[in-house]
């Protein structure tokens, strides 16, 4: 098989040159990489992944935590950076922390501080300050997702914000009794979104005069029959039907306009439903919904890891923690009330 000094003299350019264009590290005009792919396309040229480790010291792999597989979100996250860490040229390996708590004790403990990866994205994890201390230790680069972390640099969003912002869509319409859907103690881990979300949603409540009424919030577990049995009981009731319901979550929602169409009410006609995420069928079922783009979060925490394991010339440290965009999503399933 052919090696590097072929390539090199094929493509006109530098044995470092044809390294850093078919490894991702460093600098390569457009021109120059596009050469030296050509070149070892030609001679059938391979980069070793056990010689560039042994060389650079690196494994090209990047470690991602999650607390859960099977949910919407984290799955997106986790495809948004598989997606750039590809591009990038890098392998990931997944930490999937859905069981009884051992297995992140096992991870943190052994699994990650092993020569097995650069770095750790962690994906709605609060992890602790020994955690974090481990890894800075060995010099594994650490992104959090979710929320802030002391000491490392995250991507977080403003859950407050976010069902504020869904709320005061619900308000804005005319709507003054609206139910909640949230999370139960299970999910009220770390950063503690479904608490954060029920205290956006009634603080907007409250900026108009409206007392949130604790009937009127039902817990459940971020799924679509989750979302089906919390709403069947709030629209189930003989008296003082909510005429609206915000859902913490988008698959939460969608299974409130099920449990709606099952009662025999008509959505938007009897009862406005919104969620959160903008997930992938909420278009499908007319679902207005706040998205925050969780494919992009994977993307750019891999963008922010890469600033620490390969910092350009002029790199400067970034900021410690960053801000999420969000954004309402109009659709058919939020009208006016009944009696307006």
């Amino acid at each position: 098989m052919a090696g590097i000094e072929e390539v090199a003299k094929l493509a006109g350019v530098s044995t470092a040159t044809v390294s850093r264009a078919l490894s991702g590290r460093g600098h390569v005009s457009p021109t120059s990489k596009a050469k030296v792919e050509e070149a070892a396309a030609l001679l059938g040229y391979v980069v070793s992944s056990n010689a560039s480790s042994l060389a650079s010291g690196r494994t090209r792999n990047i470690g991602v935590v999650i607390p859960f597989l099977n949910r919407w979100f984290f799955s997106s996250v986790l495809e948004g950076a598989q997606q750039a860490l590809l591009r990038r040229g890098y392998d990931l390996t997944l930490y999937n922390l859905s069981g009884d708590g051992r297995e992140r004790l096992s991870v943190f403990e052994h699994f990650l501080l092993r020569q097995r990866v650069d770095a750790v994205i962690a994906v709605s994890l609060e992890l602790t300050e020994h955690e974090v201390q481990r890894l800075h230790d060995l010099g594994k680069p650490l992104v959090g997702v979710g929320g802030p972390i002391p000491g490392v640099r995250t991507l977080t969003i403003d859950d407050v914000a976010v069902a504020r912002l869904a709320t005061e869509h619900l308000i804005g319409l005319g709507h003054r009794r609206i139910a909640h859907i949230g999370g139960d103690l299970e999910f009220d881990l770390d950063f503690h979104l479904p608490t954060n979300r029920r205290l956006g949603y009634e603080a907007a409540l409250r900026e108009v005069g409206v007392e949130p009424d604790p009937t009127l919030f039902a817990p459940a577990d971020f799924t679509i029959r989750g979302g089906y049995h919390a709403a069947k009981q709030l629209l189930g009731r003989p008296h003082d039907r909510p005429t609206a319901i915000f859902a913490a979550s988008d698959e939460m929602a969608i299974g409130s306009i099920l449990a709606a169409r099952d009662l025999g009410l008509v959505v938007p006609r009897d009862v406005s439903i919104i969620g959160i995420d903008d997930y992938d069928l909420s278009d499908f079922f007319g679902l207005s919904t706040v998205a925050q783009f969780p494919r992009g979060q994977g993307e750019q925490a891999v963008e922010i890891l890469m600033e620490q394991l390969e910092p350009g010339p002029d790199a400067a440290p970034g900021a410690s923690m960053t801000q999420l965009p969000f954004e309402l999503r109009v659709r058919s399933s939020t009208a006016t009330p009944p009696e307006l």
